[in-house]
C-alpha cells in the first residue's frame, strides 16, 4: 500500500500559544534559534535596503538579525504572548511588531523584498491562502523562504514538527502554482539538520 505524504502544514490544528504555557514556549525560542535566523539571512541575501517580513516571528530573533544586517524588518505573530516577549527583547536594532498570521498579514500590497517563515509553515491554517498573502506583499522579484526542521515519515509528537523530504516538495510545488519563480528545495544538514524552500515573485502577474 502506497504511503500518502501529509500536508506541508500537517499541524494547522495546532491551538496557538496563550497564557504561562505560551510564554515558557517564547522563553524557550529564545535559544537555539540563531543559526536558522543566519541561514535565513544568508540564502535570502539579506542587507541594508531590503524590508523584510518575518511570518510567525515569534519572540523575534530572526527579525532582529536581519534587522542587525540593515533591513528594515516587520515581525508578524498571531500570538500575542509572543509579541509581548519580543518588544522587550532589548536591541541595538528597531523591529516592528503586528499582530496577524500568514493567511491575512496586516501589510500594504509590494511592501516587502524579503518575506520568510522559520519552522511556522506546518502551522499554517491554509497554504494557499498563506502563499497568496506572501505574494500580494512582496514585491516582483522578491525572496520569500521557508525553513522546516527536517522530519521522517511516521515521526510522532515533537518529532513531528517540520517537515519530511515529500513534504518540501509538496510545499514547492504550491510555490510553483501560486506564481513563484525559480523555486528551490535544499536540504542543510548540521546541529539540526533542516530543508528550505526558496522561491521568487514572478516579475509580472499571471493570468
Amino acid at each position: 500500500m502506497a504511503l500518502t505524504t501529509p500536508a506541508p502544514n500537517h499541524h494547522a490544528d495546532h491551538p496557538g500559544f496563550a497564557g504561562a504555557s505560551g510564554l515558557a514556549a517564547a522563553l524557550t525560542f529564545l535559544l537555539g534559534r540563531a543559526g536558522d535566523a543566519a541561514l535565513a539571512a544568508d540564502l535570502t541575501g539579506v542587507g541594508g535596503g531590503d524590508v523584510v517580513v518575518d511570518i510567525g516571528c515569534g519572540p523575534g530573533v530572526a527579525a532582529r538579525h536581519a534587522a542587525s544586517r540593515g533591513a528594515t524588518v516587520v515581525g508578524v505573530d498571531p500570538a500575542p504572548v509572543m509579541l509581548r516577549v519580543a518588544r522587550l527583547r532589548r536591541s541595538r536594532t528597531a523591529v516592528r511588531y503586528l499582530e496577524g498570521a500568514a493567511e491575512a498579514l496586516p501589510l500594504d500590497d509590494g511592501f516587502a523584498t524579503v518575506v520568510w517563515s522559520l519552522a511556522t509553515v506546518h502551522h499554517w491554517a491554509d497554504v494557499d491562502a498563506g502563499l497568496a498573502e506572501v505574494r500580494r506583499v512582496l514585491r516582483p522579484g522578491g525572496r520569500f523562504l521557508a525553513v522546516e526542521r527536517r522530519t521522517t515519515h511516521g515521526a510522532t509528537g515533537l518529532a513531528s514538527h517540520g517537515w519530511t523530504d515529500a513534504q518540501a516538495e509538496a510545499f514547492a510545488a504550491c510555490c510553483r502554482a501560486g506564481g513563484f519563480d525559480d523555486v528551490t528545495v535544499v536540504a542543510h544538514p548540521g546541529r539540526r539538520t533542516t530543508l528550505s524552500v526558496l522561491a521568487v515573485r514572478a516579475g509580472a502577474d499571471r493570468t
